[in-house]
């Protein structure tokens, strides 16, 4: 046995340990084998610092990663409705809920809700438009009786379809001139900061409490 590489390896997840206070990545192998690929990129872009407008004055990396997202996520949007343009489809959110049920299968009220991060009342009322074009329906849980399970129709699933060749050209738009490579570096980080939000935000902390309670809990030292 090569005790060299043992070592290494446990001196590997003795770091990845310590450093995954914070559970950015999943306790797992998968987990594990993400850190160690992350940490080979960041070593080998350790030398390549960015640049961006104001940071001779001070302007955080913080700051541009959360300014751009916003405007990406406004360019994303516009995209989108175009994409839905001159169809039945009121907002992005009617076809993302589709798009969610017909990938994942029936899910109850609150699943769908979570899954798209939104409020309750802003989910109930994208579900009942959905409900009244009769592009989903509500059937009753094979595991509890009480509870319903929202289903894409075949009128929902066709009028996804419909839209699907516009809507897969705006996500092409979205991704820009990204090369593969790129593309993949992208998902990785964002998954890694959905996993980093998601749980905090299924625990529904008031808005009034959210930034304080999240700065008490995380440590933002090391990044």
């Amino acid at each position: 046995m090569n005790f060299t590489l043992l070592k290494e390896v446990i001196n590997l997840l003795e770091n990845f340990d310590s450093e995954n206070k914070n559970e950015a990545y999943p306790s797992t192998l998968k987990g594990f084998t993400t850190w160690i690929a992350d940490q080979e990129t960041d070593s080998v872009h350790i030398n390549e610092e960015a640049e961006w407008e104001g940071k001779e004055n001070g302007r955080t990396p913080e700051s541009v990663i959360a300014t751009s997202l916003v405007r990406l996520n406004r360019y994303a949007k516009t995209y989108s409705k175009s994409a839905i343009a001159d169809s039945d489809f009121t907002t992005q959110e009617d076809f993302i809920y589709l798009i969610n049920l017909k990938a994942f299968g029936g899910m109850t009220k609150m699943e769908l809700i979570k899954k798209n991060i939104h409020d309750k009342p802003v989910g109930i009322l994208i579900i009942n438009r959905l409900i009244k074009q009769g592009w989903v329906q509500q059937t009753d849980s094979t595991v509890d009786k009480r509870t319903k399970v929202i289903e894409i129709t075949e009128p929902g699933k066709s009028a996804l379809e419909a839209q699907m060749n516009k809507i897969r050209q705006a996500t092409h738009i979205v991704s820009g001139n990204l090369t593969h490579s790129e593309k993949m570096d992208l998902i990785r980080i964002l998954n890694k900061l959905d996993h980093f939000h998601s749980p905090i935000f299924s625990r529904h902390i008031e808005t009034k409490d959210l930034i304080e309670t999240v700065y008490k809990e995380y440590s933002f030292q090391k990044n």
